[in-house]
């Protein structure tokens, strides 16, 4: 099939969802070590970009780690083995190790390109609890030893990601209820995981609009998101789209795996063939099926980026002092191929006064490139 490198919904605004839950920031507060992570203001992209504001949310450091994805692997993990083990609510850390001590003994499993396998090993870490996980070949090093040295039994598949999934999900089948798999696409029988790291991603969004606000900002006119298997990109589309907000959301995607257009422009979810990209943990050949529903419905545009745009987009945010890896730089450059091109620009609706957020997902650190 034919792929578009854009792709707009103009009724995207006019759709409405329920709200996420609101568990997910206090459970993260409570943990030890939260912060919130740094929103940097950019003039200078402001007026390239020739909007009012321009913000960058840094999820350079978080727990710890260099990358937002702790926030849904934490409070899925949580929630889940409070389910299994018939403790109300969401408990904190201390109660989840005291009580993962006394029960049976569970393992974490999941698939990653990168940052979430590296999460999930970090919570089961802190719990006292094993983790397995699976990851493909084309991760870099550092992702590979990162994982392991969170303790975590690393398992590398020379695969494309969407088979390293199914590796894990079979993993998980056959542990039965010795293992619990974390991941954030659903599949028919497995969906409250997912839904819980979409629910868990909401604390970014809180900390932005927060920031924002004590900056005298007004909400975003637009926020740009990269997008892997879309999992972040359902959680902002759900969190603006319920308050009723004016805000255009945009997903940037490689062009290696653009399966987020893809769907869009069949109507439905299809497998894409990946390829080589350094957006490493983007590189994700099907959209995840439990955010499929909100993309279609609210997601506005939808744009890909080649690795020259992310590399030049990472290397400028580097200048002005924000710490973004590649996938985290794809927010810039998707902003960019958008709001730079007059016919994409007149489509967004985007004016001259309003806000950009830029939701730059992690720091150089969770993908070094060479000589960088």
């Amino acid at each position: 099939m034919d792929i578009p490198s854009w792709f707009v919904n103009p009724r995207a605004r006019d759709w409405r969802t329920r709200p996420l839950g609101q568990d997910a920031a206090a459970f993260h507060r409570a943990l030890p070590g939260y912060a919130p992570t740094r929103l940097v203001e950019l003039p200078q992209l402001a007026a390239e970009l020739e909007v009012g504001r321009v913000f960058v949310k840094e999820e350079s450091s978080r727990f710890g780690l260099p990358a937002f994805k702790f926030l849904g692997a934490s409070f899925a993990v949580a929630r889940e083995l409070a389910r299994r083990w018939g403790v109300e609510g969401v408990p904190g850390l201390e109660s989840l190790r005291e009580r993962a001590a006394t029960e049976p003994p569970v393992e974490l499993i999941a698939a990653t390109d990168g940052n979430h396998g590296r999460a999930v090993a970090h919570a089961a870490a802190l719990i006292g609890l094993p983790a397995r996980i699976f990851f493909p070949a084309s991760i870099s090093s550092a992702a590979k030893t990162a994982i392991a040295a969170e303790g975590a039994t690393a398992i590398e598949l020379d695969k494309p990601y969407d088979e390293v999934v199914d590796a894990a999900v079979a993993a998980a089948a056959e542990a039965g209820d010795r293992g619990l798999l974390v991941q954030d696409s659903a599949r028919p029988g497995y969906e409250s995981v997912p839904a819980a790291i979409v629910e868990g991603y909401t604390t970014l969004l809180a900390e932005a609009f927060e920031q924002m606000a004590e900056a005298g900002a007004e909400p975003p006119g637009m926020i740009a998101v990269p997008v892997g298997v879309g999992s972040l990109a359902e959680t902002i589309v759900r969190a603006v789209r319920s308050r009723g907000d004016e805000t255009a959301v945009l997903s940037v995607e490689p062009s290696s795996a653009p399966s987020v257009i893809a769907a869009l422009a069949a109507g439905e979810p299809v497998a894409v063939p990946t390829g080589e990209t350094i957006m490493k943990g983007l590189n994700c050949g099907t959209v995840a099926a439990n955010a499929w529903p909100a993309l279609r419905d609210g997601l506005d545009l939808a744009v890909v980026v080649d690795d020259a745009a992310a590399l030049e987009a990472m290397r400028d945010l580097q200048a002005l002092g924000v710490d973004a890896g590649p996938c985290g730089a794809a927010s810039l450059a998707g902003a960019r191929a958008v709001l730079a091109e007059p016919v994409r620009r007149m489509l967004t609706g985007i004016g001259m006064s309003r806000s950009v957020l830029l939701l730059s997902t992690e720091g150089r650190a969770a993908n070094p490139l060479p000589g960088s």
